[in-house]
């Protein structure tokens, strides 16, 4: 057990921390808002309010930026598998080579082929092509983060594979794609990434709005996108609760880390049931210090019935149990913020059904506007903590049951733990700060209301006389729909 617990091991756990930390700041939000610009772009289309078209152009000003944060964040993950994990690597290799290929196909060839017609194709391809790329777009993101989730998936439930002469070979690739964890974890994280989406576009609109800046147009842009959250929170809901009941089956110690729930039965013989509001877990991690209780919810949660047995952490040896802190109060923030935001749904709601989500209406609710502000930032919190209760919560094993952690960390002494560590936290701070100064400029400027729309006869009215004659540009007309 002391070998799992040195230094140079948790400096390198920290390190891989914080880089997909960091990365998942920016990957989600390009998954949720791609589908959402596809969405703009169809209700322009379909209504010819250009409005919508206004919209959709702003919005997208905000994506490539974080698009571009998520890649360079991304390339920097991938280089770290090998650098920090590299036995890991290695013996995942005719697993992870494969899926993390698939990955790469849809990120970086897919997805980003399309984002070039989809970003520079205004005004030089037909509507109908644009659209499919800006679908395409959001198709190949969602594939990126489906592989991405069967990668981490698999390492909570390692279907599928056989460990021979130190390598994971694959006996049934439908299983190990299809792995038990990734059956929920996927839809779960997927639903997630359009709530974020929602918000932080929702959260800029009411920002707008506060600065009585385009008012107007960001009203029209709030209203659908809180409608869209009344939807999706109680989808979210229902989905962390099933997750929950898989995670009982499939990861129990993972399972009552984020619950706190140390022993199964009580001194007299009866099922434990009652779940941990908060908790202080004493040192020796084999009970709390410190705990309120309700008794029946943790039999409720995991098992439906008011007496079932939830296995605690004292079914298992102390050498396989996760450390308690980070999943327990980690997953209770992740899911205080999910009701927080289905909250601050219904509170928008009922502001449409009253026809108060109105300029005039918005001006007299100002804390209304600032909650969603607030709103903006909290799920990427929400992404973190869920992040965190997972990863965690399955440690002391980095492949559960098969590989434990220490056995995959790539075994560096103190001095380049500390180097790799101080260059990936520069390196990662120097990407925020600079999408966060772009972002702060598109936000600045606001959106443009002056240009003309693609195949509006004014984006020629300042051409001047060439040769005699109005010289116009000329495109080869495109076979998907009208041209431009």
């Amino acid at each position: 057990m002391l070998v799992e617990n040195t230094l140079p091991i948790l400096l390198d756990r920290l390190d891989f921390a914080w880089i997909t930390s960091m990365h998942i700041l920016w990957t989600p939000l390009t998954i949720g808002v791609s589908w959402i610009l596809f969405g703009l772009e169809v209700a322009w289309l379909r209504s010819g309010d250009e409005r919508w078209y206004r919209l959709e152009r702003f919005f997208e000003k905000i994506f490539i930026v974080n698009f571009g944060a998520g890649v360079a964040t991304g390339v920097t993950m991938e280089m770290a598998f090998g650098i920090l994990y590299g036995p890991f690597a290695q013996a995942v290799g005719p697993f992870f080579g494969n899926i993390l290929g698939f990955e790469t196909i849809t990120a970086f060839m897919y997805e980003a082929g399309f984002i070039g017609l989809m970003v520079f194709g205004w005004h030089k391809i037909g509507k109908g092509m644009h659209l499919f790329s800006t679908f395409n777009v959001a198709l190949a993101s969602s594939l990126s983060a489906f592989w991405i989730l069967v990668a981490n998936g698999w390492m909570q439930t390692p279907d599928g594979v056989v460990l021979k002469h130190g390598l994971f070979l694959v006996t049934n690739w439908w299983s190990a794609i299809f792995n038990e964890s990734n059956e929920w974890g996927f839809p779960h994280m997927w639903v997630a990434t359009m709530i974020l989406g929602f918000f932080v576009l929702a959260g800029t609109s009411a920002w707008f709005i506060l600065k009585n800046r385009h008012a107007d147009l960001f009203v029209k842009m709030l209203k659908p996108t809180i409608l869209a959250l009344l939807i999706a929170m109680p989808i979210q809901i229902w989905l962390g609760d099933s997750l929950g009941v898989d995670v009982a089956h499939s990861e129990p110690t993972s399972l009552a880390a984020m619950e706190g729930h140390y022993h199964a039965y009580l001194p007299d013989g009866k099922p434990n049931t009652s779940w941990n509001l908060i908790a202080i877990p004493n040192a020796a991690n084999d009970g709390s210090l410190f705990s309120i209780r309700i008794p029946h919810v943790l039999s409720l949660l995991e098992t439906h019935t008011l007496n079932g047995v939830v296995p605690g952490l004292d079914q298992f040896p102390a050498k396989d149990r996760p450390d308690v802190w980070v999943p327990f109060y980690s997953f209770r923030v992740m899911v205080a913020i999910g009701f927080l935001l289905f909250f601050m749904a219904l509170w928008g709601t009922s502001l449409i059904l009253r026809g108060q989500l109105t300029v005039a209406g918005l001006r007299k609710r100002p804390w209304f506007l600032r909650a969603m502000v607030l709103g903006g930032f909290l799920p990427y919190l929400a992404v973190w903590t869920g992040w965190w209760t997972r990863e965690v919560g399955r440690q002391p094993w980095i492949v559960y049951n098969i590989m434990r952690t220490y056995e995959g960390v790539s075994h560096m002494g103190l001095g380049e733990e500390i180097a790799w560590f101080a260059g990936y936290v520069v390196f990662e701070l120097t990407v925020w700060a600079g999408a966060w100064y772009f972002f702060s400029r598109v936000i600045r400027k606001g959106p443009d209301l002056e240009s003309p729309l693609p195949g509006a006869p004014e984006q020629y009215a300042d051409q001047e006389d060439a040769g005699g004659g109005l010289a116009k540009p000329i495109f080869a007309k495109p076979s998907f729909g009208k041209s431009y």
